[in-house]
């Protein structure tokens, strides 16, 4: 099995900065890309950035140019780098890994949403 556990959440105000890490264990190796996702109260979650196992970071169009995605050299932790913090960007931030998973005779990642998850990370922005 694999941990993730985020820390860094906290409340800031608008145009403030925080930085959110996510640190995995247990099995990493069985850990494919890994991705922030956070979820606002009456709203659905949403991507906010996705990093492949290579390094390579996605964002989603609210938070580009604003937030940065990074891993440590390891490729255990994940940081979230957030800038020009909005009151929208108020949520719990979840720090999630997809499963390495091996079916007849192959291995594959699964999909993030039957993949590991974080307990999440309240943050709050006020305006």
């Amino acid at each position: 099995q694999v941990q993730l556990v985020e820390s860094g959440g906290g409340s800031v105000q608008a145009g403030g900065s925080l930085k959110l890490s996510c640190v995995a264990s247990g099995l990493i190796a069985r850990v494919c890309g890994m991705a922030w996702y956070r979820q606002a109260p009456g709203k659905e979650r949403e991507l906010v950035s996705s990093i492949s196992r290579t390094g390579f970071p996605t964002y989603g169009q609210s938070v580009k140019g604003r937030f940065t995605a990074s891993q440590d050299n390891s490729g255990n932790t994940l940081y979230l780098e957030m800038n020009s913090l909005k009151s929208e960007d108020t949520a719990v931030y979840f720090c999630a890994a997809e499963r390495l998973q091996y079916s007849a005779g192959s291995y594959s990642c699964s999909d993030i949403a039957t993949g590991y998850w974080g307990q999440g990370t309240q943050v709050t922005v006020s305006s």
